[in-house]
C-alpha cells in the first residue's frame, strides 16, 4: 500500500465525494417523520413497560407486609 501526500489525498476525498447520492428533500422528510414515529412507539413501549414491572414488584413487595 502506498503512501498518498495530503494534497493526493484531498483530491481523492472531493472525487469521491461527487460520487455520493443525497436524499431528495421529499426522502429526507419521509425519513425523519419515521425516525419521530419509530422513537414515539419505542418511548411508549418502554414506559408501559416500566409501568408494569413497577406494579409488579410492588404487589410483591407487599406480599411481605
Amino acid at each position: 500500500m502506498s503512501r498518498t501526500g495530503p494534497i493526493q489525498y484531498f483530491r481523492e476525498v472531493r472525487q469521491e465525494a461527487g460520487k455520493v447520492t443525497w436524499p431528495s428533500r421529499k426522502e429526507t422528510i419521509a425519513s425523519t417523520i419515521a425516525v419521530f414515529i419509530m422513537v414515539l412507539m419505542a418511548s411508549v413501549f418502554l414506559y408501559l413497560s416500566d409501568q408494569i414491572l413497577a406494579w409488579i414488584v410492588s404487589k410483591i413487595l407487599d406480599i411481605g407486609v
